[in-house]
């Protein structure tokens, strides 16, 4: 999927707005699934701060964290389909948290997906003063003393579960996993020493690592961080088969009119091609990468099907 941002799309939006339907109208509400100082909530403030004045409305971000994004997801879904309400969905709430159990809301058929925003590798970090050298020695001590160490994640079914989880599969260890609300009390947590790890996105430790309380280990993708070129992956530190790249996107609830639809994911891609905003996120460690409403509803049903798959081989549950 290639960054989809063209050059016409300000005066295509600016000619097809007079002549589209009255949308906006009103203040616009963007639900962010996860607590205020998180990557998400970062992500979904910067992109708002042009978003608003592009479509000449008010735009606020209300913060439902809680049930590993059930709770933001299920507002949405049930929201008056009129493009005043979007959700700032991610990789848990569309992907993951639907593969791993039974959930009052279906990422597909509750949803119209707008445009993808980007993403962000999944960074192991440990807290700053935990004895460990690196991925090979937390190994060797965790299968000397199960259970010596545990990990903090944003909730069962968040990304930084499922790397968690994959990493102990494919390592063959045991480590505690302890949930949280969202990555930034996990985040907190770790930092404080009431856990040892965690499986944040680039995005959200990256600030945290550049300031020394987070120390990163290893980079759970295909590729090293341009970012973090000295931080191996968990391939090349001895583990295999922890590949979660986490992705970010725009949805409305289903039903929402199509030009409110295209109108809105114009907006979008015309500030994911703003240099500030591509900066602003780069710099925290995400990739802006826009795209059309089906290709991010592709991706959605693809992810679903891979994460499904991982349960099974994992035997992850919501417990």
């Amino acid at each position: 999927m290639k960054r989809l941002i063209a050059p016409a799309l300000a005066a295509t939006l600016a000619a097809a707005a007079p002549a589209a339907m009255a949308w906006p109208d009103k203040t616009i509400t963007i639900v962010v699934p996860t607590a205020a100082g998180g990557g998400n909530d970062a992500m979904a403030r910067t992109i708002a701060q042009k978003l608003g004045p592009l479509l000449g409305q008010t735009i606020i971000i209300d913060n439902r964290a809680g049930a590993n994004g059930s709770i933001a997801s299920e507002f949405v879904a049930r929201a008056p389909a009129d493009g005043h309400t979007i959700m700032f969905g991610y990789i848990a709430t569309h992907g993951m948290n639907p593969a791993l159990q039974k959930l009052r809301y279906d990422p597909v058929a509750d949803f119209a997906p707008v445009g993808l925003v980007g993403y962000s590798p999944t960074l192991m970090v440990a807290n700053g003063t935990v004895p460990v050298k690196d991925v090979k020695d937390l190994v060797a001590q965790l299968k000397a003393k199960p259970d010596k160490y545990t990990y903090a994640s944003a909730g069962n079914g968040t990304a930084p579960h499922f790397a968690a989880e994959l990493f102990k599969l494919n390592a063959g260890v045991v480590m505690l996993g302890i949930p949280y609300k969202g990555a930034a009390p996990a985040v907190s947590d770790t930092i404080g020493g009431q856990t040892q790890f965690m499986f944040p996105s680039l995005f959200t430790a990256m600030p945290h690592v550049k300031s020394g309380k987070l120390r990163a280990l290893a980079v759970a993708g295909s590729k090293r961080s341009a970012l973090l070129p000295d931080v191996p992956t968990l391939k090349e530190a001895g583990v295999d088969g922890v590949d979660v790249s986490q992705w970010y996107g725009l949805f409305v609830p289903a039903k929402t009119p199509k030009a409110v639809v295209d109108q809105l994911n114009k907006a979008l891609n015309q500030v994911l091609a703003d240099k500030d905003i591509v900066k602003r996120i780069e710099d925290h460690g995400a990739d802006v990468e826009g795209s059309t409403p089906e290709q991010l509803g592709a991706l959605v049903k693809g992810e679903l099907v891979k994460w499904k798959r991982v349960v099974q081989q994992a035997r992850l549950t919501a417990d």
